[in-house]
């Protein structure tokens, strides 16, 4: 009788987690920042201590662009398939690691599991869609009415690019930037959100790292915008500045990019007010599962979230009776808690100016269906009715588990209240009837309509963007290629051109 071997208990596939995140990433290096200021990182749900280093200073902002710089040079040069491969590498990793990123995001986020994976399934499918950019690059020849004259457009990178990023999707709103930006043969230094700069960025700068990105391409820093915001944007290196955050913070941007010795291009993706219009004819079943995934995810702390529910009298009281019961079922509390749809609100400033809106409606005349007491930074779901669009609840950028309905008598006073809001975001459009959806939508002043669907969507390869003060540019798809290039042309003149003198 032939003895077998005893079965080996099987082996995790999991890689070992990174560490060393509490540090900056500056030129290839994990650095202590050079600020007397420290970045100290809280679990928004149990208030306990997750990491504090050094935060960075000019000097760090300064050796990252010179590093960009520098390395930017040869990995332009670098064949598409060379860098396909790094983005390609980063994909896997992002896949393996895929538990441990969608941790950081629920520690250091508050993000609840279920939007912490959506949150990792957005960021993955762009990272896989930035595997195909190096190819989209493409250049022109161009016909010249010019004997002997061949006219070419060449596609180039821009260079470095600087990104500012938030932190309600860090992790994805970081990385729509990042990963096309390199691909493309661009450096990038990004400054990450203080409140969740490892999910936003640092965990980042390890995929990268471990992809086999060189040194000096990509590198991350963190600190207080107040110290170093403003030399980050007007720093002589970069040639584009991306930003996703407020409109006033947006605005700032953009003038300094604007005053900067060197002109920079930027693209920013700003506040919104997102109106989702539930018409006469809406299926509500389908519009009241929408708008509590639409208005909720995230608990509301999303750019694209349903700001202003807007629906006709002729379904107002069945969508709000609906609505609410839906909405008060909710599981409010721990984000660890895979049913868990309202977690902690990201920090105590913003729940104060939550806690602020909804006093401001109250004494604005609007009537609260559903609310409660916030217990530590959880706020549970508010839902208002009788609410008008002067109102601060519905004029202002939410930011949080509020709901505003409002009351209108037919589809033209909906799409007037829909479009007199300042920002132009993302919105939605409920009805059966198709055509009619369509020929609304293209009426809402907005980049981004929704038919049938709530207003939170982001596709890799579709433009993403707004229009008013929700911003200026598009990420994603081919959109995105042209905000991290430049054009060059470029004419050979082919046999002698004659002059006229």
């Amino acid at each position: 009788m032939t003895a077998t071997a005893p079965k080996r208990p099987p082996q995790s596939t999991a890689p070992t987690p990174y560490t060393g995140l509490d540090r900056l990433f500056i030129g290839g290096r994990w650095v202590q920042g050079r600020s007397e200021h420290k970045v100290t990182l809280i679990d928004p749900y149990r208030k306990t201590s997750i990491a504090e280093f050094q935060a960075a200073s000019e000097q760090d902002i300064q050796e990252a662009y010179q590093a960009a710089k520098k390395a930017q040079v040869e990995w332009a040069q670098a064949l598409p398939s060379e860098r396909s491969r790094v983005m390609q590498r980063a994909t896997e990793i992002m896949k393996a690691r895929q538990e441990e990123i969608v941790s950081w995001l629920i520690r250091e986020a508050g993000s609840p599991r279920n939007k912490a994976m959506l949150e990792w399934q957005a960021a993955y499918a762009l990272m896989q869609q930035a595997v195909g950019i190096p190819y989209q690059a493409e250049g022109h020849v161009l016909p010249a009415d010019l004997p002997g004259k061949e006219s070419r457009v060449y596609r180039q990178p821009v260079g470095v690019v600087g990104v500012v990023s938030p932190w309600d999707f860090a992790l994805h709103l970081a990385n729509r930037s990042i990963a096309p930006a390199l691909a493309l043969g661009n450096a990038v230094v990004q400054k990450t959100p203080s409140t969740t700069p490892i999910s936003g960025g640092l965990i980042l700068a390890k995929i990268y790292e471990e992809a086999g990105l060189p040194p000096g391409v990509f590198s991350v820093i963190a600190g207080k915008a107040s110290e170093i915001g403003d030399v980050f944007v007007t720093h002589p290196i970069p040639r584009v500045i991306t930003f996703t955050g407020s409109t006033k913070a947006g605005r700032h941007i953009g003038q300094l990019a604007m005053s900067s010795p060197i002109m920079k291009r930027v693209s920013l993706e700003l506040g919104g007010s997102s109106p989702f219009v539930v018409l006469d004819d809406a299926d509500l079943e389908l519009a009241v599962n929408a708008a509590v995934f639409g208005k909720f995810l995230n608990s509301g702390q999303i750019c694209m979230s349903i700001n202003r529910f807007v629906v006709d009298q002729r379904v107002h009281d069945e969508f709000v009776d609906r609505f609410v019961d839906r909405v008060r079922a909710l599981k409010v509390g721990d984000p660890n808690d895979p049913d868990t749809v309202i977690g902690p609100i990201i920090d105590q400033a913003q729940l104060d100016s939550l806690l602020e809106h909804i006093e401001s409606a109250h004494q604005e005349g609007a009537r609260q269906l559903l609310g409660g007491e916030p217990e530590g930074l959880v706020l549970p779901p508010h839902v208002f009715v009788d609410v008008n669009n002067e109102m601060r609840v519905a004029r202002e950028e939410m930011f949080g588990p509020i709901a505003s309905i409002l009351k209108v008598r037919d589809e033209t006073e909906a799409l007037q209240i829909a479009n007199a809001t300042e920002y132009g975001l993302s919105s939605a459009v409920f009805t059966r009837d198709e055509g009619r959806g369509l020929r609304f939508a293209l009426q809402v002043e907005a980049g981004m309509t929704h038919i049938n669907d709530q207003t939170v969507n982001d596709l890799p390869n579709a433009p993403f963007g707004g229009e008013k003060n929700s911003g200026i540019g598009r990420f994603g798809g081919s959109w995105v290629v042209e905000e991290f290039t430049t054009d060059h042309w470029i004419t050979v003149q082919h046999t002698p051109r004659v002059y006229p003198f």
